[in-house]
């Protein structure tokens, strides 16, 4: 039977879903964490044996349009993310907890309800799978290259037919052989860290690399995986770390954090059983009624 805890709206208004849960969160807790400034109070909508954190949220700012235009604008998308991030830490202060996408709506608690009720299967495997088990990340660059000998390059850039031109042409093509080997070097150790570390890991996925733009590195960012790791070899994964850290790596650089909570093997519309690997949740999902 589901049902809800905490004063809902009276007619269905807009309700934000941060996380389901088994084991609810601290009322004083709950109580005193921030999801959306312009919502309400963080509550709890039970579905049988689960629970979910929600806000009920002004349609004005969230209905599909609205949205939409808001997550288009960089400052407010953050803001938002920021806002369904403390939404889920909230849920997990008792147990494990399955994140929902960012900007999960849903038309009423009956709606929101229903949703979990329909996935509780799944949502139960999940429950079990992520039980005292957090997400690391870990970030391998490429090292930083050397700027391109510009000056050189414009002397020579009109440089024909004759030994100069040939030089040119030389010094041109085994820069490219050595930007070539540096690659296929760095991508070798990037493989030999995600290889190491995967024995330590309880599953791992790949997230697509971020770009240059997006890492502040000229170097291009070759690998980004998250690793799934029980509570009880936190320690074997971080001693791996430290260990991968001080060995002499020259051809990349690596950037780990952690623990998380593991959005990335919290995927709630697929089988948890399927398979190690998933890929990551989607940005939002639409109002659903």
């Amino acid at each position: 039977m589901s049902g809800t805890t905490g004063a809902g709206p009276e007619a269905p208004g807009i309700v934000c879903a941060f996380a389901v849960t088994r084991t609810p969160p601290d009322a004083a807790a709950l109580a005193a964490a921030r999801g959306h400034e312009e919502g309400g109070p963080l509550r709890l909508v039970r579905a049988g044996g689960l629970c979910l954190v929600v806000q009920d949220v002004p349609a004005a700012l969230f209905d599909q349009e609205a949205l939409t235009e808001r997550l288009n604008r960089p400052g407010d998308l953050e803001r938002c993310a920021r806002a369904h991030h403390r939404g889920v830490e909230a849920a997990a202060g008792r147990g494990p907890v399955v994140p929902l996408p960012m900007a999960t709506l849903y038309r009423g608690d009956p709606t929101a309800a229903r949703a979990v009720t329909d996935r509780r299967e799944a949502l139960e495997a999940l429950l079990d799978r992520l039980r005292d088990r957090t997400e690391w990340a870990v970030k391998v660059h490429a090292a930083e290259a050397p700027p391109e000998p510009a000056a050189e390059a414009g002397a020579q850039a009109g440089a024909g037919a004759g030994a100069g031109g040939r030089a040119y042409l030389s010094r041109v093509s085994a820069r490219q052989r050595d930007r070539q080997g540096a690659h296929d070097r760095a991508l070798a150790e990037a493989e030999a860290v995600d290889a190491e570390l995967r024995r330590y890991a309880v599953a791992a996925t790949r997230h697509r690399p971020q770009s240059e733009r997006l890492t502040g590195h000229r170097a291009p960012q070759l690998l980004n995986v998250a690793y799934l790791v029980e509570d009880a070899r936190r320690a074997a994964f971080t001693g791996a770390l430290a260990r991968i850290a001080a060995a002499r790596r020259p051809a990349v650089r690596i950037d780990a954090s952690g623990p998380w909570i593991p959005y990335s093997f919290a995927r709630w519309d697929e089988d948890p059983r399927s398979g190690p690997e998933a890929p990551a949740a989607p940005d939002r999902e639409e109002v659903r009624s």
